[in-house]
């Protein structure tokens, strides 16, 4: 999934329990341009809302997560890995679960190069977003 000198590579989530309201979302996005962008905001055809959050471990040891109000930069020819555990699209008020071996649809919007169509695949509630396990 492209647009401009920005790729979406292998968007994904995870299949949901029975009656979940939130669910993620990762991606791995590359920039292939000269100056860095930045992605503002997302959408998923299963939420009502979608939020880019970011995770991570607080002082104590125990996980904090933020929504990211002004987006995530995607650094000039660098790339962000969107995965478990870190930064991630936050998909809220489910209106259908993700269903284990499906997809869903959705959009990424970025300040410079605009918004891309994608299409997140749904892996299994353990795996990583490359059939792995344990991610």
């Amino acid at each position: 999934f492209r647009i401009g000198e920005i790729e979406a590579v292998h968007p994904w989530s995870r299949a949901t329990p029975e009656g979940a309201k939130v669910a993620a979302g990762y991606v791995v996005i590359k920039n292939g341009g000269s100056s860095a962008d930045r992605l503002i905001s997302a959408t998923g055809e299963i939420a009502g809302k979608t939020e880019i959050h970011e995770m991570k471990v607080d002082g104590n040891g125990g996980m904090t997560m933020r929504p990211l109000p002004d987006g995530l930069e995607i650094p000039a020819g660098g790339e962000v890995e969107l995965k478990p555990g870190s930064y991630h699209i936050m998909f809220m008020d489910l209106r259908d679960g993700a269903k284990e071996g499906g997809t869903f649809k959705g959009t990424l919007t970025f300040a410079t190069a605009g918004t891309v169509d994608v299409e997140l695949s749904v892996q299994g509630m353990g795996e990583g977003g490359h059939g792995d396990h344990g991610g």
